[in-house]
This record gives structure tokens, sequence and C-alpha cells, in this order.
């Protein structure tokens, strides 16, 4: 493990950005994790919140120090001063609203613009809910043509909540044997998720993307995510 950049309290810890539209569920996800228990009220981060989130791991404890940014445009002066020393990410959309995921490439360019090259991850949360508004060959746009690391979340449902930690962590210390030894505490699902019904769905979805041209043009994102527009 490098360590050489890192803050050391009683463990090796990280500077964890997590960016996304107001909404997507980014303060619910984190609060998931610190106290079990899922948020039903929704409250807009005003500024910005720092959780301390702890993981055991077969290296031994690892903390993730993640920042919780404001997720409304008119903050964006104030927001930018939260990326500085960021070490790795989170960019979280919303199944349930398109636009969250349009303005992904937005957020990954604000990221890059002072924390190139660190490990990111894309996060589609709420795929519990069954109508959705963000098309499979749009997804396919990040899987295949950029080969972002994606995962499909769900904080009602305890679906997939530690895996975008679990990679990061993995790209921080350098080896893909990193593996939690214990999980979180977390309360009971709020919602009865199939996953096998999931499971099935996730082949259907990696059949489907499999056969979906990729768009030709790669300069903008945003362009190309148009392009897909029906």
């Amino acid at each position: 493990m490098d360590l050489s950049n890192q803050q050391i309290v009683d463990c090796p810890s990280f500077k964890l950005v997590i960016l996304g539209d107001g909404g997507t569920g980014k303060t619910t996800f984190l609060k998931r994790h610190l106290n079990g228990e899922f948020d039903r009220k929704y409250e807009p981060t005003i500024s910005v919140e720092v959780h301390p989130l702890d993981f055991f791991t077969n290296y031994g404890k690892i903390r993730f120090n993640c920042w919780d940014t404001v997720g409304q445009e008119n903050f964006g002066g104030v927001r930018d001063n939260y990326y500085i020393h960021g070490q790795c990410a989170i960019i979280m959309f919303d199944f349930t609203v398109r636009l969250s995921y349009m303005n992904v490439p937005t957020w990954h360019r604000d990221l890059f613009r002072f924390c190139e090259n660190v490990p990111f991850v894309l996060c589609g949360n709420k795929i519990d809910i069954k109508h959705k508004q963000v098309k499979a060959k749009e997804i396919n746009f990040y899987r295949r043509k950029k080969n972002w690391p994606y995962y499909e979340i769900s904080a009602k449902s305890n679906y997939n909540l530690e895996l975008p930690f679990l990679f990061l962590a993995r790209k921080l210390v350098g080896d893909d044997n990193l593996h939690f030894v214990e999980s979180p505490a977390l309360a009971p699902p709020e919602v009865i998720f199939d996953l096998d019904t999931e499971k099935w769905r996730e082949i259907e979805f990696l059949n489907c993307i499999g056969k979906l041209p990729l768009p030709d043009e790669d300069d903008d994102l945003a362009d190309d995510l148009r392009g897909f527009d029906e």
C-alpha cells in the first residue's frame, strides 16, 4: 500500500468526493452506511458534510472521509473548493430522473479539473423502482465505450451498497484481492428487492447492450448522450 500521501489517524484514510445532482440519494446512501438507517425525508445538503466511513479489510481498517457536496448547480463556485486533494470519487445519478443522468458528464469534468486520474465509480441509484427514465443504451455509452466502472445500487433495499467502496479500496490499495471482512450493520431493507429477478434483468441488460451500436463521436460526452434521445 502506498500511504505516502495519506492522513494517518488510526488507519489509512482517503478523501472521497461523492457527486451528483441534488436528490439522487447521495446523503441517504452515506447515512445507510453510517447508522444503518434509511432516511425517508429528503433534506438537501446546504454546503458540504464530511462523514468518516470505516471498512474492515484483509489489510486492516481503512477510512473513507466522504465529502457529501451540494448537488445544486448554483452552488458551483462553493462546491469547487471541496474537490481539492480528493483521492477518489463516486458519481451518482437517479434512475427515475433522466436529467440527473444527462448531467453525469458535467460532474465528471468538474472532478477531473481538480483530481486528475483519481479512481472513481459511476452509480445508478434507486434501481429498485420499476418505472425508470434512463435507457439501457445510455448506460451502454459508459460501460462499453468509456469502460467506466459502474454499479446499480439501492439504498432502500441495501442492494450492492458495499461494491462502490470495495472497488475504490482495491484501486487505492493496488490489490484486487482486497476484500471486506466485516459488513456494516444495516437496518432491514425498506423494500424487498427480488435479487433473482434482478440477476436475470442484468443478464438481459448485458445481452442488450452488447448488440447496441456505439456512438461514433468521442469529443463531448454530453453531445453523444443527446444523440441517444428518441
